[in-house]
């Protein structure tokens, strides 16, 4: 079986201009092929179209694509378009059924194909940590697209009840997948105490609904509801992959809004100056790299010094909430503070540790509250550190992109909430509408 292209060569053999060529693929008159930007025949279809007739050869663009997905399945096809496609300079790897390729500013994956309909496809793999990895995703995603357009796909006839599935997620997925699994297995365990073992298929939008007002009148807030909604929407969406259900109803449940739950606690300089002075000398090196690096209290507990680069002068951040790894650059403050203490707890493979027991911190939380107690510091958490951080460089003229970086996240919406305003900067804000007179610089009007 040979491939040819749309050409004039090709519009000479069907007796027609190469733009007539284009019209008669647009009304799905003959089966193509559409890879990357080129469209592509089989000399058996253009053999067809000639000796039947336009009229009689005809064929929609749905029996295009079927005859497409039987394709896929041939080894012998797919590598025929792979050979076509290797010889072209392109850099966005194309496997015959589609591409895989990394965008110039981002660090995951993203697979490129066309759906049943001809329109196409560009989603990121971020699960994917290599070429080989992105590919097998979209063999995956191809498939799965052409086998539920044409009804190949089939759920599974037996039933299984919400407890038995949440079980199944809990030991397949959650504790293998999820990094911070501890606080699912708790809302796990509240979910099957509500919906027991109903079966996964009868429930409905109304049964969350429900679910959702039960836990507002237990006294949880906006910002807890929506965790369990997020891990239903989760255990739901592998109930789909599995067969046991066509569609999730926990994505129809509306989210609350958590914008008026935000907590912003910014620590002033001088309340770092009394908790500085107040807290015990383990505990001063931990705050001094939140407040310097913007990193998460289990990012600072779990450094080892083989991942500090005193060379370069930087922190690389493997044990992200994201799975991402990072760089920090280390101030020449924080650096002085890091020297000391590799001279002096430097035959530990953590920077921080317990010196009874020999292991990294597992929480700081009982004398972090000493410290904000004694220094009359109310309401600051540990986390309220990184906010710190972020504001302080927002308040630098620091754009807003940089500190998405320097605190892994992956939109700039996410840091937004991280970098607020002060009282300070909004009253400066309102000044500039100040009226002054020409040159004496006084208000030219009295209130």
């Amino acid at each position: 079986m040979s491939i040819v292209a749309a050409n004039k060569y090709t519009s000479k053999h069907l007796k027609c201009s190469k733009w007539t060529l284009y019209r008669i693929v647009k009304r799905g008159e003959i089966s193509f092929i559409r890879h990357r930007r080129k469209i592509l025949f089989k000399e058996q279809d253009l053999e067809t179209f000639v000796s039947e007739g336009r009229r009689t050869a005809r064929v929609n663009f749905k029996r295009a694509v079927n005859n497409l997905t039987k394709n896929l399945k041939s080894n012998e096809f797919i590598s025929e378009v792979n050979d076509l496609a290797s010889k072209s300079n392109s850099k966005t790897r194309p496997y015959g059924y589609g591409n895989v390729y990394k965008r110039k500013s981002g660090v995951s994956w993203t697979m490129d194909f066309y759906d049943e309909t001809g329109r196409r496809i560009q989603r990121t793999v971020p699960e994917a940590t290599c070429r080989e990895q992105a590919i097998h995703a979209l063999q995956q995603e191809v498939v799965k697209t052409f086998d539920k357009a044409h009804g190949i796909e089939k759920p599974r006839e037996e039933k299984i009840g919400f407890r038995d599935f949440a079980k199944v997620y809990h030991d397949d997925y959650m504790m293998t997948v999820r990094r911070n699994f501890k606080p699912d297995v708790y809302r796990l365990q509240v979910l099957c105490g509500y919906f027991k073992n109903v079966n996964l298929r009868t429930l409905t939008q109304l049964d969350f609904e429900r679910f959702r007002a039960s836990r507002i009148k237990k006294g949880n807030s906006k910002s807890t509801v929506n965790r369990y909604l997020q891990l239903m929407g989760k255990m739901f969406n592998l109930a789909i992959e599995e067969g046991y259900l066509e569609e999730n109803p926990a994505r129809k449940v509306k989210p609350f809004s958590e914008k008026d739950t935000l907590k912003e606690r910014i620590l002033t300089e001088k309340e770092e100056e009394k908790l500085m002075e107040n807290c015990s000398d383990t505990l001063k090196p931990i705050i001094a790299v939140a407040l310097n690096t913007g990193m998460r209290r289990a990012e600072i507990l779990g450094l080892k010094w083989e991942n500090v680069d005193f060379q370069a002068k930087r922190i690389r951040v493997e044990k992200t909430k994201n799975g991402r790894v990072r760089f920090i650059p280390i101030n020449d403050d924080l650096f002085k503070q890091i020297l000391n203490l590799k001279s002096e707890n430097g035959q530990s493979a953590f920077v921080f540790f317990n010196p009874a027991t020999k292991k990294p911190f597992l929480d700081m939380k009982t004398p972090f509250k000493r410290a904000c107690r004694i220094s009359g510091i109310e309401g600051l958490r540990f986390h309220d550190l990184r906010h710190t951080f972020a504001t302080r460089l927002a308040e630098k003229g620091i754009i807003m992109r940089d500190i998405r970086d320097l605190l892994g996240h992956f939109s700039v919406t996410v840091t937004e909430r991280y970098a607020h305003s002060n009282d300070e900067q909004m009253r400066k804000a309102v000044d500039v509408l100040n009226k002054k007179s020409d040159k004496t610089g006084q208000d030219s009007d009295k209130w």
